[in-house]
């Protein structure tokens, strides 16, 4: 028994020492970075107006693809309205439409028609804001009208009346004897405007004297005035009355007291080492010097804030022959992004697993999405923490149907993962923005409550050290952590992305370009389909929106679907596999815009299905594996003992 031991300490220490060697070995290629660091120096960085130039034409890209899915939309829940045989009467329909206002607030008015005896009558009217004698209105009631009569579909252009805009369609049942003219309030039009003017930067953002928010520049933390919305490229905001603290000793309750005097605070926030303070009376500039110079901290920052950055196995009668081919509504025509990383080859593979959770720290998500029905787990409203995490901006609504909107449910879009969990983090607030200690919590929150893969669609410049305690936190735990570069097209690191920890992604678009508003730099790992993505929007809509925030999430459903498919692996080799698997683009190799390429669903499953673990994981794995039986092994001499 003791020289078994023995012989296993020997294998252990010898297969160790030959994983050191491959570890620590030079490159047999010289070094890449030179080359990129020479490439970065000759970018020239596109000026204000032009960066503007770009980001709008994104948003426009945005807007016109969001008019689209929401007509679609419309427009097959009113085919599925006319082919339901009990509504055949203005009553029953009315009834119907009730219920269904309730789930899907998306109609002004509508009016039911019976096309063999001619008789039309209004069965609902949901809005003060569309005025029905309007010139619009009226000619494009009366066009609508005369299609259904040659038992035609019809849908307006937009026209606006007060402060919305609005569309009318129309649509004939299949038997030609009834129809229904529908008036839709496109208030999400107007959503998507006003997010993505936020997401990508085109105004300033977050405002000055909100919140007591200041700004600094990231490099020198010189006070900053942000004016517009390039000026967030260079910015890092922070609350201007709190700083964190990280202290080198456990505090008393006297010294705690002493402080709140001093500072004229109240008692400060404590998530793991650090402290958050505020007074009532002293900037961050007094409070660092009073902390700095009467406590000598471990550290000591300014409490930032963090930005939006958008631009188990099925049972065998749910199968279908084409089960890799989605009926989802919205799929085949605007969904680009699945096919372009070739996710339906990896469904082949994985489709996903309930035991592996995905969380979104974000802004929420809207629970009760009809698309999202059945895939979320609980979750945590880190800024009001007795109120549930739904969202109320729509981004994190928008992140989790990329992850995981339901498939083949006829309707709406398809999330990259048939079965993985969405576990809804609120970090950000009603603004689309959170706090250094919000995001960490939510971190923290998420690994210690059972996520394996975290996807961080939010970013900032500067590099806080209490946000990366966190970091590590979930990345010691096992936990993969993922998020977006930004969307300034800078190459200023973005934190959290830039942590080496984390999986950096950058944006790309259908044509497998870079996305212009994109971030980029030696610390950019991959990139994913990021311009004019389809997913789930608050309220049961739908939307197209752009940036890397819409890249993250992808590789955070790829990670999640390889972790479904081989558990074994640790959070490094799922992502040295992303890495090693990606489709490279623009210069061979690994380069400052497109890191090590495009991500692979199909080629990353593929590795991850081996029956040998791929050749640049061996040396990462055999450490993981010989320090879990170097650990069992002193678990066992001690119990002999």
């Amino acid at each position: 028994m003791k020289s078994s031991r023995i012989w296993s300490y020997v294998m252990a220490a010898s297969l160790l020492g030959l994983s050191l060697f491959f570890l620590l070995s030079p490159d047999p290629e010289p070094s890449q970075s030179q080359p990129h660091m020479e490439k970065a120096a000759q970018h020239e960085e596109a000026s204000p107006a032009q960066e503007k130039t770009i980001k709008l034409s994104a948003l426009d890209g945005d807007l016109e693809v969001t008019d689209q899915l929401s007509r679609m939309d419309t427009k097959q829940h009113l085919q599925s309205m006319l082919s339901h045989t009990q509504l055949r009467t203005p009553r029953a329909v009315r009834a119907f439409l009730s219920e269904h206002q309730r789930s899907h607030r998306r109609y002004e008015s509508l009016i039911w028609v019976n096309l063999n005896s001619g008789h039309s009558e209004e069965v609902l009217r949901d809005g003060s804001s569309l005025k029905q004698s309007s010139t619009s209105y009226l000619k494009y009631m009366k066009e609508a009208r005369q299609q259904l009569k040659l038992n035609k579909a019809y849908q307006s252009p937009l026209f606006t009346s007060g402060q919305d805009s609005f569309y009318i369609t129309a649509e004939p049942s299949t038997d030609g004897s009834f129809g229904a003219i529908a008036t839709v309030n496109h208030i999400v039009m107007s959503q998507v405007k006003d997010h993505q003017r936020k997401n990508l930067r085109l105004i300033p953002y977050p405002k000055e004297g909100m919140y007591k928010v200041e700004s600094v520049h990231s490099d020198t933390l010189r006070d900053l005035t942000v004016k517009t919305g390039h000026d967030n490229e260079k910015a890092s905001h922070y609350y201007e009355n709190e700083i964190v603290v990280s202290f080198r000793e456990d505090l008393d309750q006297g010294d705690m007291q002493q402080m709140m005097k001093d500072i004229s605070g109240k008692s400060p926030r404590k998530l793991g080492y650090a402290y958050v303070f505020q007074s009532a009376n002293m900037t961050y500039p007094q409070l660092k010097s009073y902390f700095t110079e009467k406590w000598t901290p471990l550290y000591a920052e300014p409490h930032y804030l963090y930005l939006t950055n958008t631009t188990s196995s099925a049972a065998p009668s749910q199968r279908t022959e084409n089960s890799n081919l989605p009926n989802d509504l919205l799929f085949s025509q605007y969904q680009w992004n699945l096919p372009a990383i070739q996710t339906q080859q990896g469904w082949e593979l994985s489709k996903g697993s309930e035991d592996v959770v995905i969380a979104v720290i974000d802004t929420g998500v809207d629970l009760q999405h009809t698309d999202l029905n059945g895939r979320l787990v609980d979750g945590y409203n880190v800024v009001n923490p007795d109120q549930s995490p739904n969202d109320d901006v729509g981004h994190g609504t928008h992140v989790a149907g990329i992850i995981g909107a339901l498939i083949n449910n006829g309707e709406g879009v398809a999330g990259m993962s048939w079965y993985n969990k969405i576990m809804p983090i609120k970090a950000l607030d009603s603004s689309g923005s959170g706090t250094t200690y919000a995001v960490a919590e939510g971190i923290i929150w998420a690994v210690d409550h059972g996520a394996k893969v975290i996807n961080m669609s939010l970013g900032n410049y500067a590099d806080s050290q209490f946000l990366h305690d966190a970091i590590k936190y979930a990345y010691d735990r096992d936990c993969l952590l993922v998020a977006a570069s930004g969307n300034d097209n800078t190459e200023r690191p973005g934190f959290p992305a830039a942590y080496p920890e984390v999986l950096a992604v950058a944006a790309t678009n259908p044509d497998m370009t870079r996305a212009e508003y994109s971030n980029y730099g030696d610390y950019i790992d991959v990139t994913a389909p990021g311009t004019n993505i389809a997913s789930t929007y608050p309220d049961n809509q739908y939307a197209a929106l752009s940036g890397t925030s819409m890249a993250s999430p992808h590789v955070a459903a790829i990670a999640g679907l390889i972790r479904s498919l081989n558990p074994e692996l640790t959070n490094r080799e799922v992502m040295d596999l992303m890495i090693s698997q990606a489709h490279d683009l623009g210069d061979p190799g690994k380069d400052i815009y497109f890191g090590n390429g495009q991500v692979d669903v199909f080629r990353s499953l593929q590795a991850a299905d081996s029956s040998e673990v791929p050749l640049q994981l061996w040396p990462h794995h055999v450490l993981n594996r010989m320090q879990e039986e170097i650990k069992r092994l002193n678990g066992s001499v001690k119990r002999t003992e």
